[in-house]
């Protein structure tokens, strides 16, 4: 006669584990919602700024990068360099004022395509990914620096936005006006409604 069958073991998943996967889902789609905000953001200040003449793009505005057309390179200059820095492809400007188009609709195409290199990049990270580390060289003074990803990529996606906020004040100053640039507008527009 044979005894009792033991219940074969369970394996135990700690809370621990769990909330690292909830918050690195939770961060992933913070990131994803920063890809599609910036591509919202970025689509309205170029149809405002197709808006100007070709003499106003490039007219000092006051602001960094001088014109909006100089400020609109350099948050494309600086995208593709940290793209660069993340996934070791495309082109890195060796200077962040570098002038990549003085033809507003080539920059503008330029930029959607680096907007769907932006979102494809956020898609494809993992868990491990966003936990990890990577290393780079600086532009402005040559160093080599080891971080964190996902501080980077906070950085990087902050980064737009404040330049970009550069390029609103000069659209208003050029144009009087500019369009609303909230992510609270774009989480109530049909583009950001998934995030909101």
């Amino acid at each position: 006669m044979r005894g009792p069958v033991a219940a074969p073991a369970v394996k135990r998943v700690s809370t621990a584990l769990i909330l690292r996967a909830t918050e690195d889902a939770s961060m992933k789609q913070h990131f994803s919602m920063l890809a599609a905000y910036n591509a919202w953001a970025n689509g309205l200040i170029y149809d405002a700024a197709g808006e100007l003449g070709d003499a106003a793009l490039w007219e000092d505005a006051g602001v960094a990068f001088t014109s909006l057309g100089g400020t609109l390179n350099h948050i494309l200059v600086a995208d593709r360099i940290w793209l660069k820095r993340f996934t070791g492809q495309g082109d890195a400007p060796a200077a962040l004022d570098t002038i990549l188009f003085r033809d507003l609709p080539r920059l503008h195409e330029a930029r959607r395509a680096e907007d769907d290199r932006i979102a494809d990049y956020v898609a494809g990270l993992t868990s491990e990914n966003l936990r990890g580390r990577f290393s780079y060289l600086t532009v402005s003074d040559m160093r080599t620096i080891s971080q964190r990803l996902a501080p980077a990529l906070a950085h990087f996606f902050n980064h737009q936005t404040h330049h970009r906020g550069q390029a609103h004040a000069a659209l208003t100053r050029l144009s009087g006006k500019a369009p609303s640039l909230d992510l609270i507008a774009f989480q109530r527009n049909e583009a950001g409604r998934a995030f909101a």
